[in-house]
């Protein structure tokens, strides 16, 4: 394997194993789908970047996790990926993520061992936010040990293997203790992955949302963090989950973007022109 083949650095195929090299080169090689309509126009105070930062440990690709401050007012004490608004300096989406890692975990900026491969299609939080993820890939996990949480934002850092999220089983081979069964962050009866009937909401247009909640070594990964990995699991494995992702009826992505962009247009918050916004017609919304 060259990196004229995948067009990346050398020390990427130097820094880990054969099996993390080859989820690395799919998720570099993964173009995000396009769509019908002006992304572009998406209101710009309504979007953000997230930080998908994939290390290795024990030939096991990780990813680096928070836990958000029991102080935010939005999800407090809920695990999310570095990440955040774009502000109007930021010259990409790429440099909005960094930018937010450096601030909420001191995550050097510039650093040549943080190596960006790919970005992944955007998702909807509930709130609204048009969220995309920068997947990057770190060289040196000896960086790890010099990062630091913002305490007015962060309240830990902590990782978790990317292949747990489509075969959650494997937490059970976890050289680190998980979260207590039934305690205050696993308050759940399964012992790894919690998504039931009773997990499907109503969200855009009284469509069913399913929320994927898995049991990590701290707060629980799931709502839009769990959704994100999940895609990414799935493109650097090249496989599914072993349960059932969707809930009956919900929204295909593009289609929740498409219905979310159509309320901002309603409001005056996104201008588009006649035939964009008749693309946005939520009577032509199709259901997965």
């Amino acid at each position: 394997m060259t990196t004229a083949s995948s067009n990346l650095p050398q020390v990427v195929f130097d820094s880990f194993s054969e099996r993390s090299i080859q989820c690395i080169e799919r998720l570099h090689a993964h173009e995000p789908e396009t769509f019908d309509f002006d992304l572009s126009q998406y209101p710009p105070n309504k979007t953000a970047a997230v930080l998908i930062l994939l290390f290795e440990r024990d030939s096991e690709l990780q990813v680096l996790l928070t836990t958000r401050s029991k102080s935010l007012r939005s999800h407090p004490g809920q695990t999310a990926l570095p990440g955040g608004k774009v502000d109007d300096t930021d010259e990409s989406l790429e440099h909005t993520a960094l930018r937010e890692a450096f601030e909420e975990v001191a995550l050097p900026l510039n650093s040549p061992h943080v190596h960006t491969i790919s970005r992944l299609r955007p998702f909807l939080s509930l709130y609204k936010l048009l969220v995309t993820p920068i997947v990057a890939v770190l060289t040196d996990p000896g960086l790890l040990e010099h990062l630091v949480p913002q305490e007015s934002e962060v309240d830990c850092i902590f990782s978790h293997p990317l292949y747990a999220l489509l075969d959650p089983s494997i937490m059970s081979q976890s050289s680190q203790p998980l979260a207590e069964l039934g305690g205050p962050d696993w308050p759940y009866e399964t012992e790894f992955h919690a998504s039931i009937n009773t997990s499907d909401s109503k969200w855009l247009h009284e469509t069913l949302y399913r929320m994927h909640r898995f049991r990590s070594t701290n707060t629980p990964i799931k709502g839009l963090t769990s959704d994100i990995l999940l895609l990414a699991a799935q493109i650097a494995y090249g496989r599914g989950p072993t349960f059932e992702r969707w809930a009956p009826g919900q929204l295909i992505p593009s289609d929740a973007i498409r219905a979310s962009l159509h309320e901002w247009t309603k409001k005056g918050d996104a201008t588009l022109d006649e035939a964009q916004y008749a693309k946005l017609n939520v009577k032509e919304l199709k259901e997965a």
